[in-house]
C-alpha cells in the first residue's frame, strides 16, 4: 500500500510540474482599439497574482500558499502551485498611456484589456 501511495504522489508531482511549465492557456483577441487577453489560472487568489508589462512582454506570476496541515496529508498534487510565464504580445503599446486598461479576475479567469496602436505593415518592393 505504501508503494502505491508513493507512486501516486510522484505521478501527481510530475503532472503538476508539467502544468506549471505549459500553463496557463491563453486566448488573445485583437481589434483596432485593444488587445483582449484571456488567461485561465484557476485555484489562485486575486491577491496572489502579479502582472507586469514591459514593452510587448507580459509577465504573469502567481503562487499559492499551501497550508502546513494540508501538506502532511497530501496524497496527490496535480494542480499547479505556481505560474511564472512571459508572453510576447502581438501588438505595439501606446506610448504615454496606461499599459493595461483593465484586469479582471473572476472564476479562475483573468481578462486583460490592453490599448494598442496600429503597426504599419506596408512593405516597399524595389
Amino acid at each position: 500500500m505504501g508503494l502505491m501511495k508513493e507512486m501516486m504522489k510522484e505521478i501527481g508531482n510530475k503532472s503538476r510540474e508539467f502544468y506549471e511549465f505549459v500553463l496557463p492557456p491563453i486566448d488573445m483577441h485583437l481589434n483596432d482599439k485593444h488587445l483582449k487577453v484571456i488567461i485561465d489560472i484557476p485555484g489562485f487568489l486575486k491577491k496572489d497574482i502579479e502582472l507586469s508589462l514591459s514593452g510587448d512582454i507580459l509577465s504573469i506570476k502567481a503562487k499559492k500558499i499551501i497550508d502546513e496541515k494540508d501538506s502532511k496529508t497530501l496524497i496527490s498534487n496535480q494542480r499547479p502551485n505556481m505560474i511564472n510565464k512571459k508572453i510576447r504580445l502581438p501588438i505595439e503599446i501606446k506610448e504615454g498611456e496606461e499599459k493595461i486598461e483593465s484586469a479582471k479576475y473572476e472564476n479562475g479567469v483573468l481578462v486583460l484589456i490592453i490599448p494598442t496602436t496600429k503597426k504599419s505593415k506596408n512593405i516597399t518592393i524595389e
